[in-house]
């Protein structure tokens, strides 16, 4: 299975590149050397057709001005599906008219049909430093400015409901308990699973079972499902979005969970501050919904490993089984109401690095 997938991936991509570069060629487009968005550990997300579908996503340069973009590419109905459904929620962010601060989006250069593609080109936005390796504290003054800029979107009449549940779409109370349970009934199913993640993730699912009105509190607030450094830019102190069709109307602290998951083990002060800032500024049930969609989110993400372990074999695999221990011992700190302990992040940011491949290497420091 590990290597049908990658293999699947590798002539999907043989294929497409060979399709596609003439068209983007004609449209005035040169592809650039070095292509770390289908590279690496690329394959584990699109190596088999899913809902999202498949596509491309390549740098380029535009011929007449060498500019830099973004090019999205596929003929894959899921992926034009996906491709159209952005392009429908870059729009539509800028005419809320019940937000009070707009997120910046990359400049669209072209989008359009030919020879059975779907192409959406943006501008590259080139920043002069990456997110993480600014001053902690201007990183949590961005991205606090960023966070309470979707919590401005609120969907509070009718209205308001209509129009985002035909464009973002929508999560309730109800809906994350349910996607939770799917995600506990895969894992509990897995045979390559550890018990430790089992019993995590059943007294994670409780927990959400037992706070479910709490969730529901705070739903109905913009939220980007996954909001982390890769999928934002920064320039000055605008911050522009790299993936709209992540977004969505749920509870306001989703995006929160998955950044400060993220920050476990790339920066845990600026995790610890932003902690800080909920435990001194707002509500006690703001600081549970937090840690309940923390919840909801490492569940996901052990979920989302366990999924790849019969797709990998060799070191991908033993870092695979990894990733699955080391988020199970993050979420057991979390249902301990505490922090996992820096030797395990560590040592599995050690262990990550030594079994990670060349390609996945240079993939990683391409997304920055």
């Amino acid at each position: 299975m590990s290597k049908n997938a990658q293999l699947s991936w590798e002539r999907y991509k043989v294929e497409e590149l060979a399709r596609v570069t003439p068209i983007l060629a004609e449209l005035g487009f040169t592809l650039e050397p070095n292509q770390p968005h289908i590279e690496g550990e690329r394959y584990l997300m699109q190596a088999v057709t899913t809902a999202s579908g498949r596509k491309l996503i390549l740098l380029a340069r535009r011929a007449r001005d060498k500019r830099r973009v973004v090019i999205k590419a596929t003929r894959d109905p899921g992926g034009i599906r996906e491709l159209v459904h952005e392009r429908i929620c870059r729009g539509a962010l800028s005419k809320i008219h019940f937000a009070y601060h707009i997120f910046f989006s990359p400049e669209e250069i072209l989008s359009t049909k030919r020879g059975g593609y779907t192409i959406s080109v943006q501008a590259f936005i080139e920043q002069d430093k990456p997110f993480l390796e600014r001053p902690v504290e201007e990183q949590f003054s961005l991205i606090l400015h960023s966070f309470k800029a979707q919590e401005g979107a609120h969907a509070t009449t009718y209205g308001h409901q209509r129009f985002i549940a035909k464009t973002f779409g929508t999560m309730d109370g109800n809906g994350y308990l349910a996607s939770y349970r799917a995600f506990q009934k895969d894992i509990s199913e897995h045979p390559l699973v550890p018990e430790t993640a089992r019993a995590a993730i059943k007294k994670g699912g409780d927990m959400l079972e037992k706070h479910r009105e709490t969730i529901e509190q705070y739903c109905g607030f913009l939220t980007h499902t996954d909001f982390v450094p890769h999928n934002f830019r920064i320039v000055g102190d605008n911050m522009y979005l790299l993936d709209h069709s992540s977004l969505r109307f749920g509870n306001k602290y989703e995006g929160w969970a998955r950044f400060l998951n993220f920050m476990t083990f790339y920066n845990r002060p600026l995790e610890e501050a932003l902690l800080f800032y909920m435990r001194n500024n707002r509500a006690e049930e703001e600081m549970l919904s937090l840690t309940l969609m923390r919840i909801y989110k490492l569940g996901e993400l052990i979920w989302y490993h366990s999924d790849k372990l019969e797709k990998t074999s060799g070191d991908l695999r033993t870092l695979t089984q990894r990733r699955v221990e080391f988020w199970t011992s993050v979420l057991e700190a979390i249902l301990g109401n505490t922090l996992v302990s820096e030797q395990i992040v560590r040592e599995y940011v050690k262990t990550r690095d030594v079994l990670r491949s060349a390609e996945e290497h240079n993939r990683q420091k391409g997304l920055h």
